[in-house]
């Protein structure tokens, strides 16, 4: 049994896809839009023929799959985070600006107890991020 994470964007899976690519680090492993699925003419209606169809890319070591939904159909990702995992207060900062343009903040990049830099947000794509760089227990901020 293998668990993945699959997101689906709302008409701009392949800008959200150029836009990890440039600021995370992510690499394009697959991206086949609908109007090269072998039966096109069955498209849902409404369907934008560049939409992407499937998409798999790969960010920190995990592979992640992607879409443009149904049309009217996708709502921002609530109550579940792409939690980022960085190394440094740098990266993370870094980040949290890059994902943060355009977005809604739900908790701004500072130090917690559990870690030298944390946030959450949503970006402007509809995906909901955590960053963290996360301190050993006992740690003092670096």
């Amino acid at each position: 049994m293998k668990l993945n994470t699959y997101v689906n964007y709302n008409g701009n899976c392949a800008e959200a896809l150029a836009f990890y690519e440039q600021h995370l680090g992510a690499k394009l492993l697959h991206k086949m839009t609908f109007q090269e699925m072998p039966e096109p003419k069955s498209m849902p209606p409404g369907t934008n023929p560049d939409g992407v169809l499937h998409a798999r890319f790969e960010l920190g070591g995990t592979v992640v799959m992607a879409s443009d939904g149904p049309p009217g159909k996708v709502e921002p990702m609530r109550s579940a985070y792409l939690a980022l995992g960085v190394d440094s207060v740098e990266e993370a900062e870094r980040i949290y600006k890059a994902l943060s343009e355009g977005g809604q903040v739900f908790m701004p990049m500072q130090e917690t107890f559990f870690a030298h830099r944390f946030a959450m947000l949503r970006d402007k794509f509809g995906a909901s991020w955590m960053i963290l760089h996360e301190r050993t227990m006992g740690a003092t901020a670096r």
